[in-house]
Order: C-alpha cells, then sequence, then structure tokens
C-alpha cells in the first residue's frame, strides 16, 4: 500500500510540474557584462557637419539641417541618437539668411550662448556667418535672438564655417573664405579676425592659410571648417578640412600656433606638410569635426562626418553623410593623434564617465 501511495505521488508531481518532462534544472543566468559598454558608428545618419558644445552634465549636439537649427541635449554622447532634439531656429522665408543653412556651432562666451552659422539667399556668393543669442543657462529654450549678419572687414567678404578662437583674454573668430567678396575665385581660405563683443569683428581681415598641398586640392582649392584644439601645455591647433566635400578624400589638416607670437600673422602658424585624418573603408571623406572631453574629462574626443560608400563622382556632400565619434590621443611632442576613421559597426568603448 505504501509503494503505491509512493508512486501515485511521484505521477501526481510530475503531473502537475508545467516544465515539462525529465529532472528539473533552473534557468541559467546570463553572464554578467564585463569592461566598458560598447556603441557603434554611425551615431547619426543624414547627419553632416556636427558639432559639440559641452557644459555642466550635459552635451549640446547641432549639425547642418539647411533650412533650420535645432539642438539634441544629452548627458551621454554615446545615446545621442535618442537625445530630444529642439529647434531653435527656422530660417525665415526670404532674405540674406534664408537658405542654406549650414555648420552651426554653438558656444558659451561671457554668460550667454551663441550660435554661428552660414546661410544665404539661396546664392553661392551671398554667403555669410549670422549669430544668435541667447541669455538662459539652457541653450535648448526659446529665447534666442537674431543679432544679424557679422560683417567681415574692410570688406563684405564670403564666409562659412565660423568658429571662436579663445586666446588670452582676448576673442578671435576664424573661418574659411574666398579672396573677394565676389572676384569669382573659388579658393577657400581660413582667416582670422578680432572681436569686440561675440557678435561684432573689428578690426582687419586677416589670411592665415591657403590650400598650398595637393592633398587640398581634390575638386577643388578649399581649406575650411577650422577648429580650435589645445593639448594640457596650452599649444594651440588649429584643425581644419581639406578639398572638396564630395570627395573621398576630404581630410584634416592641422596648423600650429607659436608659442607666444601673435594669431593674427600669418606667419605665426605652421602647417603640417600632410593630412592627419584621412579616409578609410566605409569612412571616405572623414572631416568638419569637432572636439569635447569625455564625462569623467579623462579621455579627449573627435566628432565628425564620413561616408559610408565610397564617390569615385566627388558626389559625396550631402545628406549621405553621417556622424561619427571616437577617442583620441596624443603624440609626445604634444600634437594630437586621431588615427584612423573607425569602421562603420565596430564595437567601441563608449566615453569614460559613460
Amino acid at each position: 500500500m505504501k509503494q503505491i501511495l509512493y508512486i501515485s505521488f511521484i505521477i501526481l508531481a510530475f503531473a502537475c510540474d508545467k516544465r515539462g518532462a525529465g529532472p528539473y534544472l533552473p534557468t541559467p543566468k546570463a553572464p554578467e557584462a564585463t569592461g566598458p559598454a560598447k556603441f557603434q558608428n554611425p551615431l547619426l545618419n543624414a547627419a553632416p557637419d556636427p558639432w559639440v558644445a559641452q557644459r555642466g552634465d550635459f552635451y549640446y549636439y547641432l549639425q547642418t539641417l539647411g533650412n533650420r537649427i535645432e539642438i539634441r541635449k544629452t548627458a551621454k554622447m554615446s545615446e545621442l541618437s535618442s537625445a530630444a532634439s529642439t529647434v531653435v531656429f527656422n530660417a525665415p522665408s526670404t532674405g540674406s539668411n534664408s537658405r542654406d543653412v549650414w555648420a552651426p556651432e554653438l558656444f558659451f562666451l561671457q554668460g550667454k550662448w551663441y550660435i554661428y552659422y552660414t546661410a544665404s539667399n539661396g546664392q553661392d556668393v551671398n554667403h555669410r556667418m549670422f549669430v544668435l543669442e541667447n541669455a538662459n543657462e539652457d541653450p535648448t529654450t526659446d529665447n534666442w535672438v537674431d543679432k544679424g549678419q557679422l560683417i567681415t572687414q574692410p570688406t563684405d567678404q564670403w564666409a562659412i564655417d565660423g568658429s571662436i578662437f579663445e586666446h588670452g583674454n582676448e576673442l578671435f573668430f576664424i573661418w574659411s573664405g574666398r579672396p573677394g567678396a565676389r572676384t569669382g575665385d573659388l579658393t577657400q581660405n581660413i582667416y582670422i579676425s578680432k572681436m569686440s563683443n561675440p557678435f561684432t569683428l573689428t578690426g582687419e581681415t586677416v589670411m592665415i592659410a591657403q590650400p598650398e598641398h595637393a592633398w587640398e586640392r581634390n575638386g577643388f582649392r578649399v581649406n575650411e571648417g577650422p577648429e580650435i584644439l589645445k593639448n594640457k601645455a596650452g599649444d594651440t591647433f588649429l584643425i581644419y578640412s581639406a578639398s572638396y566635400c564630395g570627395t573621398d578624400n576630404y581630410a584634416l589638416g592641422m596648423m600650429k600656433l607659436i608659442n607666444g607670437a601673435n594669431p593674427l600673422l600669418m606667419a605665426s602658424w605652421s602647417k603640417h606638410p600632410t593630412p592627419v585624418f584621412t579616409q578609410a573603408p566605409t569612412a571616405y571623406g572623414a572631416g568638419h569635426n569637432g572636439f569635447f572631453k569625455s564625462k569623467d574629462g579623462t579621455e579627449d574626443w573627435i566628432i565628425y562626418h564620413a561616408n559610408t560608400e565610397s564617390h569615385p563622382n566627388n558626389d559625396g556632400c550631402g545628406n549621405v553623410r553621417s556622424t561619427r565619434m571616437q577617442k583620441f590621443t596624443w603624440n609626445a611632442d604634444g600634437s594630437p593623434n586621431f588615427g584612423a576613421p573607425a569602421a562603420v559597426g565596430a564595437f567601441l568603448d563608449v566615453p569614460a564617465g559613460e
């Protein structure tokens, strides 16, 4: 009788077990992740001319959109694609800044936010630089004031890709321009001018770089997108993009300001003879960059655009470009070492602190 009861109990136990026949084994746990979290490039598709401003706990990202300016606000650059985007400027229907809203850059200067952007009335010869101002602590708020055009001196010069250079206690503006307002010469050089405040240029325009090397002349003769980068020792580098943006050979060049020299003199800048960042498979036409620090401040990062596919017909300048980022290091002489562009889909460590 006891044997019958025991067998009945076993049968009942198996009948009530919905996990299936056979001895029960606990579900194995997924292995715990080890090491830094990863991300993959590109961060955003259809995202040319990327720029990042960093203040407090947040990063603020901007890019070329053509008819407006938006700011993405994120606490983690590796999560940029999911960051909320706020429109802070819509181009007017007509006028000098109604078309070609390109390459906006955001700076916090003298207690206020400023956006510097390129625009035109739809005609190439009329590309100029414009400024927006916001006194709010958060630049994504709707408090932007149009400060108008940054007028180059002594002539109103063709100008794109403007950026800020803070040197000592003085403010300078750097940009890509042409030799004259309407001369027909399409050569793009790097220019600099002193600023009396964040929305006014003062003094004459000075050329500090021109496309002199063969690698700066693919498609057109172009030096554009100047960006300032400083190392821990205080050395100043100017990183710029060279050649026409539609070519696979669009690349980054580098200049260095001679320590203690006057930045308003061309002789004060020494140009590196070869490009410092060039195309790689799945990263063609790599250029037009910005820089930022990792969340914990220990790492230096470059953000840039590139094309996943090659464009042998030089038609890679448009929304086919995507935004990427990667960490860079420094050489023994204090100059930046950007390495090679990371391949699309490669798993990279997120910035330290994320």
